[in-house]
């Protein structure tokens, strides 16, 4: 009786050329996906007045400033790891951004439309979800 150990190949030995094609699938999917997030968030970093003026409103609200803090303003590198969302012609936005406070930091979530060019808030709210606070501030 033979007790030699019968080694079987694994599947990247034997499909090497399948799981080549399976993973440059899935690499251009996620590509195209991301292109048109991409394109949002260049806009969305070209249109700062959206991130200003819904910092100042947020710095204007006292529950805001006893949880978070007085905000500083939103780096440039912020609203691309954020997440935008533009419609109605590039006239209507929702955006997530992280933001700084004094006491704490945040993500703001902005929710706004243009009009006669000139943005007109919807909702902004600001939380931090390790601590499980959250702060909605009504535009006015």
């Amino acid at each position: 009786m033979n007790n030699d150990l019968i080694e079987e190949k694994r599947f990247w030995r034997q499909n090497w050329f399948l799981g080549t094609k399976i993973i440059a699938v899935k690499f251009i999917g996620l590509l195209f996906s991301e292109v048109g997030n991409f394109k949002n968030l260049a806009h969305a970093y070209t249109d700062r007045a959206v991130f200003e003026n819904a910092i100042s409103k947020a710095n204007g609200d006292i529950e805001e400033i006893q949880t978070f803090g007085k905000l500083a303003s939103i780096d440039q590198l912020a609203i691309f790891e954020g997440n935008a969302i533009y419609s109605n012609n590039n006239n209507g936005v929702a955006v997530t951004v992280r933001v700084p406070g004094e006491k704490e930091n945040g993500k703001m979530d902005i929710l706004t439309e243009k009009f006669g060019g000139e943005w007109c808030y919807k909702s902004i709210k600001i939380r931090n979800k390790k601590t499980n606070k959250e702060v909605q501030i009504i535009p006015q």
